[in-house]
């Protein structure tokens, strides 16, 4: 029997006593201010610093790899104005972003959904959401609900969002609901026709008022899925990138000022829009490599992005962007 092929991993635990140390020793903090920061109590945060020792990770310099992702992600908060930033550490290989990036995620929704006060969590869908759902530690969260917040494709893939948000609502014995609309209507006409409709009103309604929501971030090449088999009939990734269009949010394909292109396709979409995300309290973005580093800055510019989950030479690239 073949071996399953060995993916990158987050080792949670050390992240954790790495961000400890670091906020306690770098940045000066008290324990009590530790676990304020970290949501974590007083007596995880001083087991934290004491295993930090004992493990050699704290000596005289930051013997882990996750020390440079820190200030990455301080960086990151303060150029983009992000109430948190995790950033993860490169791959040694550069088709492992997407990889290291959705092991993130997972780590992160594993901790953001645990919280109680989250009833409601919006799901959007992509290789790096799907990959999430793989790494994210199993809770029972009944008195959750997860709403797909992007119309699916008109295939079958496990990267839908019918797919995603089941699998995701499974892991957390949660409640699900579907946006069970096409990505794109045929025609700015129907689009208003169909979102005028009670039953998409009522979802729509819903989604605006979750309590957080992950999604992704598509360039315009073919190894984005939306690119690759969602694209209306009849329109071309070339004639996106002529009239300015640098990638997509939600559906939307936007500039790199993350304004929406002038553009036929973006009178299509069927779902919530780009101002919608500022009244939802956590907006998470997760995406990773260069590729998509123009389309994460015209978003991350915009400041409607709360958590921005990415992978080292990404963040970089941000930075000195």
């Amino acid at each position: 029997m073949a071996r399953a092929p060995k993916l990158p991993q987050i080792d949670a635990e050390q992240r954790f006593l790495a961000q400890v140390a670091w906020a306690y020793y770098v940045e000066g903090l008290t324990q009590e201010k530790v676990a304020e920061k970290l949501g974590a109590t007083r007596l995880r945060v001083n087991k934290a610093l004491s295993e930090a020792h004992r493990v050699g990770l704290v000596r005289i310099t930051f013997n882990t790899a996750y020390a440079a992702c820190f200030d990455l992600e301080q960086a990151l908060c303060q150029k983009f104005g992000l109430k948190q930033a995790y950033v993860a550490p490169a791959p040694a290989q550069e088709s492992d972003v997407q990889t290291i990036t959705g092991a993130a995620l997972g780590n992160l929704l594993s901790e953001a959904l645990a919280d109680p006060a989250v009833k409601s969590f919006g799901m959007s869908w992509g290789g790096t959401l799907n990959i999430a759902t793989r790494f994210l530690a199993a809770i029972e969260r009944p008195d959750l609900e997860v709403i797909s917040v992007m119309g699916g494709l008109t295939r079958g893939s496990d990267l839908n969002s019918f797919e995603i948000t089941t699998r995701l609502a499974d892991l957390l014995g949660a409640q699900h609901s579907y946006f069970t609309a096409p990505l794109y209507a045929g025609s700015a006409e129907s689009r208003d026709t169909i979102m005028q409709l009670d039953v998409f009103r009522d979802i729509l309604e819903r989604i605006r008022a979750v309590d957080a929501l992950a999604m992704a971030a598509g360039d315009l090449s073919k190894r984005s899925l939306l690119m690759r088999d969602a694209l209306p009939g009849g329109t071309t990734i070339d004639e996106l990138r002529a009239a300015g269009g640098v990638g997509d949010i939600l559906g939307t394909v936007i500039d790199a000022n993350g304004r929406p292109i002038d553009h036929p396709i973006n009178e299509k979409v069927i779902g919530i829009g780009i101002p919608d995300l500022a009244r939802i309290p956590n907006v998470i973005l997760a995406a990773g490599g260069a590729h998509k580093v123009p389309v994460c800055k015209a978003i991350l510019g915009l400041g409607l992005i709360d958590t921005f989950v990415t992978e080292e030479n990404t963040a970089r690239a941000l930075v000195a962007a």
